[in-house]
């Protein structure tokens, strides 16, 4: 009897390393949650924030590896969107949303559906961002980026707890950031998006000292530092939008 030939069957694989620090990341935000649950909020922040700097090395490793694919770019998506959706959302949930149960049914109810919304605006801000490649302009963001958003919600529990602040003392102005920035998230305006800075060119030697002053001030006070940081980059994206629509009627007068 005739042996039949075996089909070819091609193997696939994915690159293991981008993809190992996206397992990171996602890693990190995943104990952001365990860590929120169990009431260790500082370790809980401090985990989004080690996420966004996995997230943020590996495009760079897969891109200076030259191992970049349709896997490595779904998988990312799906890290964070645990990482900057559902991890903040919980992380804020457990320190300060869910004690809005006190002052009643309704505010229980609005505390937790604030949660929801910042989960489910990271959610449509990914889909839109992953619709978009290759088609945006690559200067600006569409919309606050997650992980800008995830630092915010992050930065705010690190300082309050620094600060000897509980949760419940601050809810319904945590209920009030969280929905902002989920919206800020799904909006029209546009962020810079630094991704035309080139490390690479000559640059004035103030900027040396720049980067020095801020790794000290860094160093001093690391939660007001990245808080303060982040919450600027948040609000620069209104600032301008508002300071654009201005020039423009300006202009419109005076033509």
């Amino acid at each position: 009897m005739q042996n039949k030939p075996r089909p070819n069957y091609k193997r696939r694989g994915i690159y293991l390393l981008p993809n190992a620090f996206t397992t990171a990341a996602m890693f990190a935000g995943f104990y952001a949650v365990v860590a929120a649950m169990s009431g260790f909020f500082e370790k809980a922040s401090v985990a989004i924030f080690i996420a966004m700097i996995l997230d943020g090395i590996d495009g760079r490793v897969a891109r200076l590896t030259n191992s970049q694919s349709e896997f490595g770019a779904e998988y990312d998506s799906l890290s964070d969107m645990v990482s900057f959706g559902l991890a903040p959302a919980l992380v804020v949930y457990e320190w300060a949303l869910h004690s809005l149960i006190d002052a009643g049914w309704y505010w229980g109810k609005l505390g937790w559906l604030a949660a929801f919304i910042y989960a489910a605006t990271a959610a449509m801000r990914l889909a839109r961002f992953n619709t978009q490649i290759g088609v945006a302009d690559k200067r600006y963001f569409q919309g606050l980026p997650s992980p800008s958003a995830a630092a915010v919600l992050a930065g705010m529990v690190w300082v309050c707890f620094d600060m000897g602040i509980k949760g419940e003392d601050v809810a319904i102005p945590a209920m009030i950031i969280t929905v902002l920035t989920g919206l800020l998230m799904i909006s029209n305006i546009l962020y810079y998006s630094f991704k035309e800075v080139n490390f690479r060119d000559r640059v004035p030697y103030f900027s040396l000292l720049i980067i020095i002053l801020l790794l000290v001030l860094a160093t001093i006070d690391t939660p007001k530092v990245l808080f303060g940081s982040f919450l600027i980059y948040v609000l620069s994206g209104p600032l301008f939008a508002l300071f654009r629509k201005l020039r423009k009627f300006s202009r419109r007068r005076t033509g």
